[in-house]
């Protein structure tokens, strides 16, 4: 019989972000971005999702302690992200634009080495009440 469960966490941050592509002028990107790509940013309210699936432990009932995972979302994304402007703050987001899609899997790779390798690990990163995305697919 399968025992796995899935545990969920979840958090919130604020963050400032521009989407653009260096390479295009700013007709592009506003074409392609919309105001997305205002040279001055804007802010979203972001919604984090956090599930960690796996068997129960046979000495504690818990797939993970949740105060465990907690604390590894406070270290690795809360302080990281939180009221930061992702594109001058975040070295991950150096090299490429701060897509939600591109959140989701910069925040899925903060966290996956604090997880053991037996637990599923999955992101869903809400940018808005509608718009939200899941890594992995």
């Amino acid at each position: 019989m399968n025992k796995r469960v899935a545990v969920f966490r979840k958090e919130h941050f604020n963050a400032a972000h521009r989407l653009y592509n260096r390479q295009w002028d700013d007709a592009t990107n506003f074409r392609v971005f919309g105001k997305c790509s205002n040279p001055h940013y804007h802010g979203h309210n972001y919604e984090l999702e956090v599930r960690v699936t796996g068997e129960p432990q046979a000495d504690t009932g818990f797939v993970m302690d949740m105060k465990v995972l907690s604390d590894l979302i406070q270290q690795y994304v809360i302080e990281h992200f939180d009221h930061k402007n992702l594109n001058l703050d975040i070295p991950e987001f150096k090299d490429i634009n701060p897509t939600a899609e591109n959140i989701a899997v910069v925040i899925y790779n903060l966290l996956r080495p604090h997880v053991s390798e037996k637990q599923e690990l999955r992101i869903r990163l809400y940018e808005t009440p509608r718009n939200f995305v899941e890594y992995p697919a």
